[in-house]
């Protein structure tokens, strides 16, 4: 019992010690064997960075940036940058899908010469050899898993003409579930790209960084400053092992040093784990206290003869109270040597788990010193309760087995209720302190203590249930009242166990209960929406339909298409050559103010921006869709549960439906076809009109209160042909007779890998909590912990109660009695300490619950008060619902199963005995 935490700890703490990599080792696997390794930021203007290149920001920070600028400034040639002689190596690398044995897979392509000296360290050559030329890679071992490949077979990324064959496995050190592809330089992206935009598809985007080794004291700072003028970000090794003092970090000039720290939190994360620890080692003082006691219970002859030869109190409580440090010492000792172990031996698992290859063992004395006392210190406060009630008893009680009597301590009780009333007082502080979170774990750990003080009274009080039970149980109850030095820390330790379980149990449940009521579908229910994600697919569409109408139970479909401008094969926002968008142009005068503004809304006095907030120009749709202009006939409609007869009436007539009234004016409706997306950018970026030639509609408004899903317009197919716009085919929304199976589904999935489309089929079902598995592992924890600490109560209670077991078979009992009491009492210890840790665990959840109401609303009263939120919106609130469900299996459910499995495990007679002398 105390070696199994340690054994959990120690084995955490050497986990994550040989799990963090030292500056060296990072470098490593960042920069290889180089000096560097630069990289150009996608605005190309000047920067700043911190020393070790891992956070970037213009210079003067992002509110004096402005891109429109950035993007006019060629790139500069990373060579020039450095001194001549310096040694530079080309990492390229791009994302693709590749064809596998499954289908397609998303698989970061790279190119580099892994024959270099400076990518030592970068990956790691498992089996096979490096490619020697074109036509060959090597692939990741995550890859080839996931690909049903194997070294040696052929590969095509999409698009390719050829094929390539992996001639070795290897793996990223740091990134052990990557998908990766590494080819010689030149023999993958480029001729990837070519044969996609010769097959008018999107090409492949590759981002090149360099690995640079200059030699001498390699990179300097100013080297780094000066990269950083021409846009590049440098990790730099001798940077890193040696980084400059904050004052000559210019980023740290133009913000706050702190707002680009990582560990924010740690102090909060800090006061929360003190608290859980805090929580284990009092589950486990409770728990093991019990175990103690058996063992002083069973030894009381001998600590009597210690007593009968002259020992004093002193003595006895010094024997059990080593008793609790040998124990302590050998599970500390034991618990840490099995953690040290587990860790060495599943160290394949753990890397697996954690995606990155350790650096090296790192074991850190001092740290499993301290888990070591931990053990110690436990098994010593876990004996001295047994030991003071050992050192209590007289010789003559020890040697004759008599247990005497002792009045119940009237102080406890007065503390518990003082301390569960101040810790209630203190978690409910936290829903309204700064602090939160560690003031309400805090205050409800306060509460929780209070509660175990209390515990011997409440059990007195349940003692009142007994005169309605029959013999069995009511043996079980008074003996469980009688004895409260051995019912109460059992019932405590349940208490404790339950109450943790209640407490997230509740939390969850309330967070789950509010994500439902806040779910915003996508689609009215029953409906779904099948689409290609690549508009590069959009010849494979139709065969798409099909494969839609013969695999899912159809009501009703309708095919959509979208507008296009340009190459049909473009992305909808790519600034290639050739390719173009179709956008609605809002009215000037039904613009927002707020985001035409050149500087934005902080261009606006707070009072302004909530004034226009409310304005029905800066309402913003509840929803949003990647294509909210739809090429398509009145059939959408009825799928879109849209049944304003005009609309349906104005589609079925040739003339297109608007659902916002800010885009419409005077009937008409502005689609603007831009040829240009490049420049329509840049002129966006300075809030000017953008570029292109206009397409006018006669427009039906669809009713303000009309749902439209996302969609903004719909065109008919004659409407958009008499305005000469192109279109392509996108998808199809339908409807269904019931539900689609799981196995239809899979069919519908399957028929979309084999096609080799890049496509999404959506089917709007509600909201689908994922909380059952979560509630059925609390329930199933708290179980375990209710069982063991039952189990020892009962094993605790067989030992002081033998003698009347005894008495009872002697007078006749039938065999059965000495079951049926043992399964009571084990049943009884165990329906006390639910139901009252039942009760301790709704306030913890209660308090973190109102602190994020708190929250939630301070931050809405900021945003309104700021203009950036319509004081119309309603006040946030949350959700505070008690798992009743849970709460009935664990109070019914759990005590008959600790009691059925008591009176299983135990005998149902025993060797009678003569009684101890009186």
């Amino acid at each position: 019992m105390l070696a199994l935490p340690i054994v959990g700890v120690s084995a955490a703490d050497f986990t994550l010690r040989s799990a963090e990599l030292s500056p060296e080792q990072t470098l490593s696997r960042t920069v290889g064997t180089a000096d560097a390794r630069v990289r150009a930021t996608m605005s190309g203007s000047p920067i700043n960075q911190n020393p070790d290149g891992t956070t970037s920001a213009p210079v003067g920070g992002y509110k004096n940036f402005d891109p429109s600028q950035a993007r006019e400034v060629p790139p500069v040639p990373v060579q020039s940058l450095f001194p001549a002689g310096a040694e530079f190596l080309k990492d390229s690398s791009g994302f693709g899908k590749v064809r596998t044995t499954h289908g397609l897979l998303d698989t970061q392509l790279r190119e580099l010469d892994t024959h270099s000296p400076l990518v030592t360290g970068l990956i790691t050559l498992n089996r096979g050899r490096l490619p020697e030329g074109p036509g060959e890679v090597i692939a990741t071992q995550a890859f080839l898993d996931n690909s049903g490949l194997f070294v040696g077979s052929s590969v095509t990324p999409r698009g390719a003409t050829s094929a390539y064959r992996i001639v070795g496995a290897h793996e990223v050190p740091s990134a052990l579930g990557r998908n990766e592809l590494i080819a010689p330089p030149g023999t993958l992206l480029a001729p990837l790209a070519k044969a996609l935009q010769a097959a008018g598809a999107h090409g492949v985007g590759a981002d090149d960084e360099y690995l640079v080794k200059v030699g001498g004291a390699g990179v300097t700072w100013d080297a780094v400053k000066a990269a950083n003028a021409n846009g590049m970000v440098v990790v730099s090794r001798a940077v890193v092992l040696d980084p400059p003092a904050d004052s000559e970090v210019p980023l740290y000039k133009d913000e706050p040093k702190e707002r680009f720290d990582r560990d924010g939190g740690s102090v909060v994360e800090m006061a929360i784990l003190a608290t859980v620890v805090g929580l284990a080692m009092l589950e486990i003082c409770l728990l093991a206290g019990p175990a103690f006691a058996v063992g002083a219970r069973r030894s009381r002859r001998q600590l009597g003869l210690v007593g009968a030869n002259g020992g004093d109190r002193r003595h006895i409580r010094s024997i059990v109270l080593s008793g609790g440090l040998v124990i302590g010492a050998v599970a500390a000792v034991t618990g840490t040597v099995v953690g040290i172990l587990l860790t060495v031996v599943l160290r394949p698992v753990l890397e697996e788990k954690l995606g990155e290859r350790f650096g090296d063992f790192d074991l850190r004395p001092l740290e499993l010193a301290a888990i070591a006392a931990l053990a110690v210190l436990t098994g010593l406060l876990a004996a001295i309760v047994p030991a003071v009630t050992a050192s209590r008893q007289t010789v003559l009680a020890s040697l004759t087995g008599r247990r005497g009597i002792r009045r119940a301590n009237r102080v406890l009780p007065v503390v518990g209720l003082i301390a569960v009333a101040v810790g209630a007082a203190i978690a409910l502080y936290g829903t309204t302190s700064q602090m939160g979170s560690p003031v309400v774990a805090g205050g409800s750990a306060i509460a929780e203590l209070g509660i175990v003080a209390l515990t011997p009274v409440l059990v007195g009080l349940f003692g009142r249930l007994g005169r309605w039970l029959p013999l069995s149980p009511r043996l079980a109850l008074r003996d469980a009242v009688r004895n409260r030095g051995r019912t109460a820390p059992a019932v405590a330790a349940v208490l404790a166990a339950v109450a943790g379980t209640v407490a997230v149990a509740t939390y969850q449940h309330s967070n789950d209960v509010q994500m439902r009521q806040e779910y915003r579908a996508d689609l009215p229910h029953g409906t779904g929406l099948l689409e290609a994600n690549e508009n590069s697919t959009h010849r494979e569409v139709p065969a798409l339909r099909e494969a839609l109408a013969k695999h899912l139970p159809l009501t009703q479909r309708a095919d959509v298409d979208r507008l296009v401008v340009g190459n049909p094969s473009c992305e909808s926002f790519s600034t290639e050559p050739g390719c173009g968008r179709a956008e609605i142009i809002t009215p000037q005068e039904q613009r927002c103010p707020l985001y035409e503004h050149p500087d934005g809304m902080n261009a606006f006095p707070e009072a302004q921006r909530k004034e226009l907030r409310a304005d029905w120009r800066c309402q913003d749709k509840p929803y949003g869709t990647q294509h909210p202009v739809l090429v398509a006939d009145e059939k959408v409609l009825g799928i879109l549960a849209v049944t304003d007869p005009g609309s349906v009436a104005a589609l079925k007539g040739g003339q297109a439906v608007a659902f916002d009234k800010r885009q419409v004016k005077d009937g008409k409706l502005v689609v603007r076809s831009i040829t240009d997306p490049e420049a329509a950018d840049l002129k966006r970026d300075k809030h000017e009109e953008l570029p292109g030639e206009d397409k006018v509609f006669q427009v039906h408004l669809a009713p303000e209160t009309t749902k439209s899903w996302g969609v903004e317009l719909i065109v008919p197919p004659a409407a958009a042909k008499a305005a000469g716009l192109a279109t392509a085919p996108l998808g199809s929304y339908f409807s269904l007779d019931g539900q689609a199976t799981s196995q239809q589904r899979q069919k519908m999935a399957g028929e979309i890998d084999r096609m080799g489309v890049e496509a999404s089929m959506r089917i709007e079902a509600g909201y689908q909590g994922d909380n059952s598995i979560v509630m059925l592992a609390l329930a199933v924890f708290a179980g375990l912990v209710t069982v063991g600490a039952a189990g020892i109560a009962t094993g605790l209670a067989q030992a002081d109660a033998e003698a009347d077991l005894k008495t009872l078979a002697a007078v006749g009992a039938a065999p059965r009695v000495r079951r049926t009491l043992s399964g009571f009492q084990c049943g009884v210890v165990s329906l006390m300490g639910v139901v009252l840790g039942s009760a301790a665990g709704i306030l913890p959840a209660v308090g973190l619950r109102l602190m994020e109401q708190r929250e939630a609303q301070a931050f809405y009263r900021e945003t309104v008060e700021q203009g950036y939120t319509s004081a119309s919106e309603a006040l946030p609130t949350v959700v505070i619902s008690v798992p009743w469900e849970t709460l009935g299996g664990l109070i019914v459910l759990v005590p008959l199963g600790a009691a059925l499995l008591a009176a299983l495990v135990t005998r149902s007679s025993g060797a009678l005995a003569r009684r101890a002398a009186a």
